[in-house]
């Protein structure tokens, strides 16, 4: 990051990220001259709806998937929303069970919660201490009548990979046994740009996307949709997006996260070596100064740019306010709820104690950060916790 003493070392790029200057380049016209509504016939018309297509097929690319497979969303909550509440609208509650995590994001476990309010059934299958879950497990969770799974392929607050493949593999065999037709979901958002998003390799039918989290606008997302999956959309109106998204298209935002995805899936590879350098040094790091501390996650299976840690006799707000005082900016989970002083039900799930829970500390890597950053960060944390310690307790 820049040198300047008024700059913020930003460590939550699992929060959002800033937009790209390629991406906000390729936007802009979008915004201005080429403003028509791509669902009309004049030229200006045509110029937008060329951008969407264009976009369409960038992300088909990455996903490894038919343009028409491509459903574009106002986000990843969204995306989530539409997989899971589009599913169960085509079948009664009385038929319908979901099998999902315990460390789901909230985007997927609350419209679980709300369709068990309507009757639906659903299983919360558990994780190991390392977040992992296990395939025979899931699958073991399976009935007659599971008519979805879905399991995040990147944990947001502790940066776990879980082998969706295998989830996939063994859940869909299950399934089969049991004469039933179950359907996989992965909610991908943390994903993008960090592992493969191949969604045959995945073996996944739904997928969900999210633009801010790939330095790409917010209130941008993206679902993939396997050809002959049938969704009722939550968006009745136009027929847009193939009947399954209706409103008129946000033409820029969707020109942004279409040229965002690609660039993060072209560096990815790239990037890995740099983010382990980097990730590597900020674990060392914190075990060394802060023996105290405990590392939260696996350590064989994740992505390098997150990485969560727990402080015995402290809360994550104050630390973080501590940091951000020093022009530092983590976070304590998910962004969604950093707010609250509950402990985090991802580190709840994995075992971790309540009083440990709410003593975590997420600090996220983006392309920007450098080994300085982490050096600081590891500095700044040695120093609120100290001073954390010196106070008298309520």
């Amino acid at each position: 990051m820049t040198s300047s003493e008024d700059r913020i070392n930003y460590l939550d790029h699992a929060a959002t990220t800033p937009m790209r200057s390629e991406v906000l380049e390729k936007m802009l016209p979008y915004f201005t001259e080429k403003f028509g509504n791509p669902s009309s016939l004049y030229s200006i018309a045509g110029e937008a709806r060329y951008g969407v297509d264009e976009a369409r097929e960038l992300v088909a690319q990455v996903l490894g998937s038919r343009t028409s497979e491509v459903v574009f969303t106002g986000g990843g909550s969204e995306s989530n929303n539409l997989t899971i509440k589009g599913l169960a609208a085509r079948r009664t509650p009385a038929s319908g069970h979901i099998v999902t995590t315990a460390i789901e994001h909230h985007a997927v476990i609350h419209p679980v919660e709300q369709l068990e309010k309507l009757g639906y059934d659903a299983t919360y299958v558990g994780v190991d201490a390392s977040g992992q879950v296990d395939p025979d497990e899931f699958a073991a969770a399976v009935r007659a009548d599971t008519f979805l799974a879905s399991v995040m392929l990147v944990n947001n607050e502790v940066g776990t990979i879980q082998d969706v493949a295998e989830i996939s593999r063994k859940s869909k065999a299950a399934s089969k046994k049991l004469g039933g037709n179950i359907l996989v979901h992965t909610d991908a958002v943390q994903g993008a740009g960090k592992v493969s998003l191949k969604v045959d390799e995945l073996g996944v039918d739904l997928m969900s996307l999210s633009g801010h989290k790939i330095y790409g606008p917010k209130g941008t997302g993206i679902l993939y949709v396997r050809r002959g999956v049938e969704l009722e959309p939550l968006i009745a109106g136009g027929g847009q997006e193939r009947q399954r998204r209706s409103g008129t298209e946000n033409v820029a935002s969707i020109v942004g996260i279409g040229e965002a995805l690609a660039l993060a899936e072209s560096e990815r590879l790239g990037s890995r070596d740099r983010f382990d350098s980097l990730s590597n040094k900020l674990i060392e790091g914190v075990a060394e100064r802060i023996p105290a501390s405990s590392f939260n996650g696996s350590r064989s299976s994740r992505v390098p740019e997150i990485a969560n840690f727990s402080f015995p006799g402290v809360e994550g707000e104050p630390v973080l306010l501590g940091l951000d005082f020093k022009g530092i900016a983590a976070s304590s989970g998910s962004a969604c709820s950093s707010a609250s002083l509950e402990p985090s039900h991802v580190l709840l799930a994995m075992g971790v104690s309540p009083e440990l829970a709410v003593g975590s500390v997420r600090i996220s890597l983006g392309r920007e950060t450098t080994e300085a950053d982490i050096e600081e960060v590891l500095g700044a944390l040695k120093s609120v916790l100290d001073q954390l310690a010196t106070f008298p307790s309520a």
